[in-house]
């Protein structure tokens, strides 16, 4: 026997009436061998019984000897001679410990998963590893570290180091791949995985102030970019729009001082302070 194999045990209740039949019957006659038979019957008979709540199984052994799983629940009463091992069936949590790993790239980051699991095979989850879930939490850190190393933690456009998935904005994508990789790893215990997905992430300590500050730098020269863009579309359309009246007639000299005072004015990250001139353009 090497597979899982429902076993349908007795009404519990049904050989409980029986005991109380034999103890009553037996106790008057206790003076007598067949009093203490009956009593010693009875009293053989209890270890048998057995209770299985709703989502929760018994595998049975007899003499080392795999008889079978009983999942269906109730009161029961079985050969007094088995050994009634408890695996549940229900669906359970497991949050791991940060771990400190290397992504792709070699930056240290800091890491762990949630998973939700369950037992499906109770054979697998009894014999074929030691403690089952011992099992789940070393296999699970061990699928964590594998998966970080396989991405990077974000990606660096300004080194050219671009990835279509990363640990930090690949949510769904890095999530599939986690559960498939802890499926293929706990399958041989019998164990089925409902959710995986990364319940932490961030950079290691040791570099985390730095990599914030390049995320900074970053967001500023993306954030000047886009002011410098503007700045030179509101020059260009002030240009355009002083021709077309022909209020004002520049030369290039005067374009290029407006256009030089335009830009320090939208692209200043401060108020300027206007000077005001009370003479001709020349002075």
């Amino acid at each position: 026997m090497n597979t899982e194999k429902n076993y349908n045990p007795m009404n519990g209740y049904v050989v409980l009436f029986v005991c109380l039949l034999l103890l009553i019957g037996g106790i008057p006659l206790l003076r007598i061998y067949i009093g203490v038979f009956m009593v010693f019957l009875a009293i053989l008979c209890i270890p048998g019984f057995v209770l299985v709540n709703p989502n929760s199984s018994r595998v049975l052994l007899l003499f080392g000897k795999y008889v079978g799983t009983i999942k269906k629940n109730g009161f029961f009463w079985v050969n007094p001679f088995y050994s009634k091992r408890k695996i549940s069936l229900r669906a359970s949590n497991f949050d791991s410990e940060r771990l400190k790993v290397n992504d792709k790239l070699g930056n240290p980051v800091m890491i762990s998963t949630i998973l939700v699991w369950r037992v499906t095979n109770t054979y697998k989850a009894a014999f074929d590893v030691d403690d089952y879930q011992n099992f789940v939490r070393v296999q699970t850190d061990a699928a964590v570290r594998k998966l970080a190393s396989m991405y990077p933690y974000d990606n660096f456009a300004d080194e050219g180091l671009v990835e279509d998935i990363t640990l930090r904005s690949s949510v769904n994508e890095v999530s599939e791949a986690l559960e498939a990789e802890v499926q293929e790893r706990l399958s041989m215990a019998g164990i089925e995985v409902l959710e995986a997905r990364i319940g932490y992430l961030a950079y290691a300590q040791e570099i985390a102030n730095a990599m914030l500050k390049r995320q900074q730098a970053t967001a500023i020269v993306a954030a000047r970019h886009k002011i410098v863009e503007g700045a030179v579309s509101m020059v260009e359309m002030a240009l355009e729009e002083l021709n077309k009246k022909e209020s004002v007639a520049l030369d290039e000299e005067r374009k290029a001082a407006m256009v030089s005072n335009l830009m320090v004015v939208l692209c200043s990250d401060k108020d300027v302070s206007p000077v005001v001139n009370t003479g001709t353009l020349n002075h």
